[in-house]
């Protein structure tokens, strides 16, 4: 996991196996330790302040031609499988939304194996309504 300014990045391969939306058991350990950080924030986060999670799925260039369509569903459907995972852990699903992102908001151009890996990521970011 990094922390990048007021974001949080977790490469796809660490929650999923390629071209799959089903979180992994190495995932699943991660997003938990994260669930507990964001429960142990959200107790001191202010009653006034309409907090929620964004999750954001981010996909490579690279056309996705897996059971799910495209990259589009691939991005979306982890966000939204991380979603449910988090809700899972204790997180109030009205404070959660998913968003797909497909392949349009690389953190890098080019074509190397790197950057095609530090595109493929889930973000989860802190906001206000």
């Amino acid at each position: 996991v990094q922390v990048v300014g007021d974001r949080f990045i977790f490469q796809s391969e660490v929650l999923f196996a390629t071209g799959s939306s089903d979180i992994g058991e190495d995932g699943q350990r991660q997003l938990a330790a994260f669930a507990d950080t964001l429960k142990n924030i959200a107790a001191r986060i202010p009653t006034n302040i309409d907090w929620l999670l964004r999750v954001d799925g981010h996909t490579d260039k690279h056309p996705y031609h897996g059971g799910l369509g495209t990259n589009w569903e691939l991005s979306t459907a982890r966000a939204i499988a991380v979603v449910k995972f988090l809700i899972d852990q204790g997180i109030p699903p009205n404070r959660l939304v998913a968003a797909g992102f497909a392949e349009f908001r690389p953190l890098a151009e080019g074509d190397s194996d790197d950057i095609l890996r530090r595109n493929r990521r889930i973000e989860l970011k802190l906001d206000q309504r």
